[in-house]
């Protein structure tokens, strides 16, 4: 499936170009091995994706600067391993992705637990190329790897009492010190999406990124990706999903109410109690650069915004 909007972002844009010429070169094995032998080993980096399998789109609403792939892999917030954004790179590589089991129930017909290699021999892995906002006020664009969330919960068949999904991440206290030392949130991480919006296409489950697999530090082996809301929202090493009929309680939303709301939709009108969301920092783009005017729904207004037809913009939500 390739969805489309009036403008298209150059993959010449997406990451630096000596990222991109030899992307193609370093792209090897990794969904051979899924349609036919183990892909044991090759969530610790030791195979790569096949792009030539992949299915393409551009999912993006305008040209943005270039994202270095290496900015992306040491510039995130990860507060099972720490509190500053550089850390985490080294703290991650002790965590524990293989195996890797997902756990779907609740309101479903198939409820039960998955290997991950098998759900990944049931969907069409895409690339697609997304702004990522934070909350914080500064985005980047990546190139996910993936396969659309809606299509994996059809296969669980949701009844009609399912109105939400919740997303729990892995609780792995020997390798994450903040889960260990029950360091500032409640853990383990949990965030949900109404169920409208976990089916919406732009949707997705992450297993890459930049054509390689995903990094540690980036959520492996599974994230979520939501383009139009706050990058909180993006949880991380995902190994748990349950279908609602009411809303959980998600962790940021738990920690800080008044700040932190269920929905998070990125929203330059609305500021966060403690500074502007008007406009944000891009990311690789220099430290003199003027910064970019954040887009209602991070500029996938015309995509989602009929999610939210009867809910008040002008209120955090």
């Amino acid at each position: 499936m390739i969805i489309k909007t009036q403008k298209e972002i150059p993959s010449s844009e997406i990451t630096d170009s000596a990222v991109f010429k030899e992307r193609r070169n370093l792209i090897k094995t990794m969904l051979t091995a899924v349609a036919g032998a183990s892909v044991s080993g090759a969530w610790a980096g030791e195979n790569k994706i096949d792009l030539a399998n992949l299915t393409k789109g551009d999912f993006s609403t305008a040209v943005f600067t270039p994202t270095p792939v290496e900015l992306v892999k040491n510039y995130t917030n990860y507060y099972e391993f720490t509190l500053n954004k550089e850390d985490s790179t080294k703290l991650a590589q002790k965590f524990v992705v293989d195996p890797w089991s997902l756990e779907i129930g609740g309101e479903v017909e198939n409820a039960g637990t998955y290997h991950l290699e098998d759900i990944l021999h049931q969907q069409t892995l895409e690339e697609r190329v997304y702004r990522f906002r934070c909350v914080e006020a500064w985005s980047m664009v990546v190139p996910w790897v993936g396969f659309s969330l809606g299509n994996l919960l059809k296969l669980a068949k949701p009844l009609s009492t399912a109105k939400f999904v919740k997303f729990t991440a892995m609780y792995q206290p020997e390798t994450m010190p903040n889960q260990r030392n029950h360091a500032m949130l409640d853990w383990p991480y949990v965030e949900a999406l109404r169920i409208d919006e976990a089916m919406h296409p732009l949707t997705m489950l992450a297993i890459g990124m930049y054509g390689d697999v995903l990094p540690k530090q980036n959520g492996a082996p599974l994230r979520l990706v939501v383009p139009w809301k706050y990058g909180f929202k993006c949880i991380k090493a995902v190994v748990k999903i349950e279908l609602l009929e009411n809303a959980p309680l998600t962790t940021w939303n738990k920690f800080a109410p008044a700040e932190y709301g269920f929905y998070a939709n990125v929203n330059p009108t609305v500021p966060h109690p403690r500074w502007s969301q008007n406009s944000e920092r891009e990311l690789g783009s220099g430290f003199f650069t003027s910064r970019r005017q954040t887009e209602l729904f991070n500029g996938y207004a015309e995509q989602v915004a009929s999610l939210y037809h009867d809910m008040d913009l002008r209120y955090f939500f």
